[in-house]
């Protein structure tokens, strides 16, 4: 199981088109590419957050284990409600609406963030992480429109709208889960 995630991961970096592809064809439970694929690469960047600022001191390692645990959670989800976006979108552009497909587009463009996330060992370093994060919105340009598509003239379209919804969905989920029970009452 191993060899198979790193291989894909591999694959997604070196040659997306062809990976998309593959994955296009395959069958597979949501549930199975969240725990087998997603879970593991989602890790990365929560343990090399905690390990890299944990050599701070305590205090820093016990805010940094939290922030992690917070964004390890937040990126679990994360698949699903992006997964959700994709779907819902897809009619208004004329793409096939299907759950799998959409989830399997928000479970693997992620990669080269998630990836890319071994740069918070080295806080200075961190930025870096910043490269993965842009190669994932290459890979999700290229696996969108052959998981979900669209005609070839609304691909682009589709793909930045997808990227447009789920940013305007993370500030919001983001507002809330920042706010906490003061969302819900002004006079808090």
């Amino acid at each position: 199981m191993a060899q198979d995630l790193i291989g894909r991961v591999q694959r997604l970096i070196v040659s997306p088109k062809a990976e998309w592809d593959a994955i296009d064809a395959e069958s597979v439970e949501p549930q199975s590419v969240l725990i087998g694929y997603v879970a593991p690469l989602a890790a990365i960047p929560a343990i090399a957050t905690v390990v890299g600022l944990g050599f701070l001191g305590p205090f820093a390692a016990g805010a940094a284990f939290q922030s992690a645990l917070v964004s390890y959670v937040f990126a679990l989800v994360w698949v699903f409600v992006f997964a959700f976006i994709i779907n819902a979108l897809a009619p208004t552009f004329g793409a096939e609406k299907n759950y799998r497909q959409a989830f399997k587009v928000a479970a693997y463009s992620p990669t080269a963030g998630w990836v890319a996330g071994v740069f918070m060992l080295i806080p200075v370093l961190s930025f870096l992480a910043l490269i993965g994060a842009l190669y994932s919105l290459y890979l999700l340009f290229v696996g969108l429109p052959k998981m979900m598509k669209p005609p070839a003239d609304k691909a682009l379209v589709y793909t930045l709208a997808a990227i447009v919804v789920a940013i305007l969905a993370s500030v919001l989920i983001g507002a809330l889960v920042g706010l906490g029970p003061r969302a819900m009452s002004p006079t808090l």
